[in-house]
């Protein structure tokens, strides 16, 4: 095998590689040796089948599986005898000349490929002692425990009929059957269905215009559909819903007390808060991550130094553009509404292209360096995270990720980045700041 390096440019490679004939025909003639005592052939006693016969009937095909199994694999070793690494699956070119491939199938022709692809470039790492990071930390209030507390509560809250006339926090017991150009629409109807004036479910303006109804009471209820509403053929449509209220109830006082823990499935008010105030602290350590985290990724994106593989950059720029114009495209709009032009929306998934290439390379860096390893313990329990989220489907989730190892891939990458980023934090500079809740998320929002 002929190795001639043809392109040396920057992080860029390319080699043209060439097979003698002579080696495809000794390989051709191994797997007609081994094929000889296996195949069957009417006509012929097992093992007794000629080889110029069987090379006729099969030498094209198992050629051809020699040509792939040469590419697969010889490819790594002509790397691996360079001393590169390559950025990125190599791109493998051969002839498309169907003379040329013939004769390459036919064992007249020596086999030539191409193989481009880029090196891994040399990445300078800062010293991540320089890494400076602000943490946010919001210690949870009693107030905001009392407030979700109250919320939850509402969930369990009862009600009781009451005379007269509905207002804002009643409850309306009706039967309702939605109307548009006089046709009932399918999910418009229902009967003895319970709304809360004032909880925003139903669609603006139905609720106003049931304040003041008795029970008893016929109503027309007019209203618009929002422009955005998920049923695409009512979103924007006028509708008319033809109202019968039956009862109309008061909402009774929430009291805080063990009785109504119970009804919610806790021992006691005492372990309800503590519920509260835990899923709080879980909340606001989410988003203080989010913020530690952030600072630490775009103060590598600064300091990292390398020359980036133009490949994987482009290869990363064509995924989000897939992404983004696809959703614009699910959603109606156009570049304009979302107030840029193609050229600078380009310009943007660009950098951001750079970005998440540059960081990628940086974190397996420190990753290997460091010998940061996901457990297999870690990844049966991402894994098992996923199965959760489709109840019913378990073992179909549980089959999808067993068949398909690039699924298990994306997997392990993010367990990978936050393992790799707890290390940066372990070394670098964290100051703690005392913060509001309100503060933290609205940062994070924006």
């Amino acid at each position: 095998m002929q190795v001639t390096e043809t392109v040396n440019k920057g992080l860029e490679r390319e080699l043209k590689i060439v097979v003698p004939k002579g080696d495809l025909a000794s390989r051709l003639n191994e797997r007609l040796e081994e094929m000889k005592g296996k195949v069957r052939i009417n006509g012929f006693r097992q093992g007794k089948v000629p080889a110029a016969h069987i090379r006729k009937l099969y030498g094209k095909q198992l050629m051809a599986e020699i040509v792939n199994d040469i590419v697969s694999k010889k490819s790594g070793e002509v790397l691996k005898d360079r001393n590169e690494k390559a950025a990125q699956q190599p791109e493998v070119t051969m002839t498309e000349d169907e003379k040329e491939a013939e004769a390459v199938l036919a064992g007249n022709q020596d086999f030539e490929f191409k193989l481009a692809y880029e090196v891994m470039p040399e990445i300078a790492l800062p010293d991540l002692a320089e890494i400076k990071v602000e943490r946010p930390v919001a210690e949870v209030a009693d107030a905001e425990v009392d407030e979700q507390v109250l919320k939850v509560a509402e969930n369990a809250r009862t009600y009781s009929e009451k005379k007269g006339k509905a207002a804002e926090g009643d409850r309306v017991v009706m039967d309702y059957v939605g109307k548009v150009d006089g046709e009932a629409f399918d999910g418009g109807a229902e009967e003895g269905a319970r709304l809360v004036l004032g909880s925003g479910r139903f669609i603006p303006g139905f609720e106003d215009q049931l304040k003041g109804a008795k029970a008893g009471d016929e109503k027309v209820v007019k209203v618009t559909f929002p422009e955005n509403y998920p049923a695409e053929h009512l979103a924007g449509k006028d509708a008319e819903f033809d109202v019968k209220v039956s009862m109309v109830e008061k909402a009774d006082e929430i009291e805080i007390n063990d009785e109504l823990a119970k009804q919610l499935g806790i021992e006691s008010a005492e372990k309800l808060r503590e519920l509260i105030k835990g899923q709080i602290e879980s909340r606001n350590g989410s988003y203080t991550r989010a913020r530690v985290k952030r600072q630490v990724l775009d103060q590598m994106d600064d300091l990292v130094k390398m020359d980036l593989p133009q490949r994987m950059v482009k290869a990363e720029f064509e995924n989000i553009w897939k992404q983004m114009t696809g959703e614009l495209e699910r959603a109606g709009k156009t570049f304009e509404d979302e107030e840029t032009t193609e050229d600078e929306a380009r310009a943007e998934y660009q950098k951001l292209a750079e970005r998440r290439v540059r960081l990628g390379l940086a974190l397996a860096r420190i990753g290997e360096d460091a010998k940061v390893e996901v457990t297999e313990e870690e990844l049966q329990r991402a894994i098992y995270d996923q199965v959760r989220q489709y109840p019913g489907q378990e073992q179909q989730v549980f089959n999808f990720f067993r068949e398909n190892p690039e699924a298990v891939a994306g997997l392990r990458a993010p367990l990978f980045e936050e393992k790799v980023v707890d290390h940066i934090l372990a070394q670098a500079s964290v100051t703690d700041k005392t913060v509001s809740a309100e503060e933290l998320m609205k940062e994070e929002e924006e």
